[in-house]
């Protein structure tokens, strides 16, 4: 009986649908939005189409990214802050009802036939009801209440590893099922409608089979000295905290304080590097020199899901030897040398071996969160995540516009241009460590 209720407690179900269903649907969206763009296009001579598509979806995405990081901003918070004070439930449950019906948008405008703008309002939907903004820190809440501190880095990368493992899974099956089933149904039925089906199973878990694990540990003193807290910080904060000017001692900042919004820093840093170059990449497998069909696309997103395996396992021993701000170092390293090499990609088995660089790059984010969940009262947990979330989509929402803008002006001279941005970006990141 005992053993039964602790599997209840398990969120991996809920992550790995989820990510499945997401998989599914990411890969229909991008090819249901380039066939369109090519059916608006068609009359045009194939070298001025390639660029005209481009162009196209890229602008399609630079709107629907806008909105669906926008909107969250709405309505996150105060599902969150619901969640902590009647139910922790409430954060993963209703943005999964805004994934079902955004989805379900998705289905309606392959099988009527509407223009891919209906999107838009799908996007804001998702958006206003949590979007993964509010999921994803409710996720985290419950991860981190059902872990000791001693092993909350680990406890959230496993969860990370269940839903790379699931991308991982779906990415390898969506470019075929979109493919297998093109000549009996229209483009996209099956995929999306698979994507429906697994957002269903999340949904209905949630509820009914769901329990939320009690915390099986306190928050540490908040009065603890900056030498016991300094160990996770470079020396050169830990030394400004212990020793304030006259002007701050009127207004001190506690350690616990000035390792949050370092944290904060450093994880908006970060995202920054990452999101401005994983949403270019999509549009730079499409067009030459690569120009892959959708099979390879579905193995290229699987390939990224990968890192999630690697890094669990760099986590896992790492953990052991290492404090951890030296293992956010490494996954940034691992980023931006792989991120690098993307750059001068112009064959198959560059994109892979840049890929397989990366294989450390999912490390900073978890331990970030790991890290910040030791400094505030379980009761928090779900406020602080969901601000850091905020920030990281906020921070997200500027970069993926600014980074399509650019690839659109780079796109006849150097269209790589952007992971050599990234890249600096994350050296960034690195030295602020």
């Amino acid at each position: 009986m005992v053993g039964t209720m602790a599997m209840r407690t398990w969120i991996e179900p809920v992550v790995a649908g989820s990510q499945v269903a997401s998989a599914f649907y990411d890969t229909a969206l991008l090819l249901v939005v380039k066939n369109y763009y090519n059916q608006t296009n068609s009359t045009a001579p194939s070298h001025i189409l390639e660029d005209a598509q481009q162009k196209a979806v890229s602008n399609f995405y630079i709107i629907y990214n806008l909105v669906l990081g926008l909107s969250p901003l709405v309505s996150a918070y105060g599902l969150t802050k619901l969640g902590d004070r009647i139910h922790q439930k409430i954060p993963i449950c209703i943005p999964l009802l805004g994934y079902l019906g955004s989805k379900t948008l998705l289905l309606l405008l392959i099988l009527l036939g509407w223009p891919v703008e209906v999107m838009y309002g799908a996007a804001a939907f998702n958006g206003l009801t949590g979007g993964f903004t509010t999921f994803w820190a409710g996720i985290m809440a419950l991860g981190s209440l059902g872990s000791s501190e001693s092993k909350r880095s680990l406890r959230l990368i496993i969860i990370e590893l269940v839903y790379g493992l699931a991308g991982f899974l779906g990415s390898m099956a969506s470019g075929y099922l979109f493919v297998g089933f093109s000549d009996r149904y229209q483009e996209g039925t099956v995929l999306v409608c698979c994507s429906i089906a697994c957002y269903v199973f999340c949904l209905l878990y949630s509820i009914f089979v769901l329990t939320v694990p009690k915390p099986t540990a306190s928050c540490p003193d908040k009065a603890k000295s900056a030498e016991e807290v300094g160990g996770q910080l470079p020396e050169a904060a830990v030394a400004g905290s212990s020793q304030p000017s006259e002007s701050s001692i009127s207004t001190p900042i506690s350690p616990s304080k000035l390792i949050i919004i370092l944290l904060f820093v450093a994880a908006i840093l970060y995202d920054l590097a990452v999101v401005g170059a994983m949403n270019v990449l999509p549009l730079f497998l499409l067009r030459e020199p690569l120009s892959w069909n959708a099979v390879e696309i579905g193995h290229g997103n699987a390939a990224g899901y990968v890192i999630f395996i690697t890094s669990f396992l760099g986590v896992l021993v790492f953990s052991k030897y290492m404090r951890d701000i030296t293992m956010i170092m490494i996954g940034v390293a691992s980023f931006s040398a792989g991120i690098l090499i993307m750059a001068f990609v112009r064959w198959t088995f560059l994109f892979y071996i840049a890929r397989a660089v990366m294989l450390f790059a999912l490390i900073p984010l978890p331990t970030i969160r790991s890290m910040l969940s030791k400094h505030v009262e379980g009761s928090s947990y779900g406020k602080v995540f969901v601000l850091l979330q905020l920030s990281l989509v906020t921070t997200g929402v500027v970069t993926s516009t600014v980074y399509n803008k650019i690839y659109q002006n780079t796109l006849d001279w150097y269209s790589s241009f952007c992971f050599i941005l990234s890249f600096l970006v994350g050296d960034k990141a690195f030295t602020q460590m």
